[in-house]
């Protein structure tokens, strides 16, 4: 019994999934996951009661625009009471925070890694070669026979 043979499609895409490209996709994504979790607890955690206690001590989650309910009833919560309709705007504002700071560190880190590799560069560049001289006058080429038949004699 011959084994069943598999498409050519199998290969291409285990060469692609462990290629470095992919990997290191891999590796940023949840590099960035984490370090979303960092910024976010950042911002929460720290950025946000400093800028509170400048506002005179608002917290930020609890800024809200409660909405009408136009149609149905209100849903209820266990207790029985109305869950309001809420835009939820400190919310909302935490999170521009958020990716203000993220887009400043990979700003920073970009310009980094930019600057490493232009010092890279540099470095792997042979320096220049020095001009060669310049052709002689026809003077210095005549004042050059002069001065050899003068040896000559």
């Amino acid at each position: 019994m011959s084994k069943p043979k598999k498409p050519a499609w199998i290969d291409e895409f285990v060469a692609f999934a462990v290629k470095g490209n992919a990997m290191a996709l891999a590796v940023g994504t949840i590099i960035g996951a984490a370090f979303s979790t960092i910024t976010k607890s950042l911002t929460e955690d720290i950025i946000m009661p400093i800028v509170a206690i400048f506002l005179g001590g608002i917290d930020f989650s609890e800024i809200k625009i409660t909405l009408p309910r136009l149609f149905g009833e209100a849903p209820l919560d266990e207790a029985g009471n109305v869950i309001p309709n809420t835009l939820n705007v400190g919310n909302f504002l935490s999170a521009i925070i958020n990716f203000l700071i993220l887009a400043l560190v990979v700003f920073f880190l970009v310009k980094g890694l930019n600057k490493l590799g232009n010092l890279h560069k540099k470095k792997e560049e042979a320096p220049p070669a020095p001009p060669a001289p310049p052709e002689p006058s026809a003077e210095e080429k005549l004042l050059t026979e002069i001065r050899d038949l003068l040896k000559q004699k």
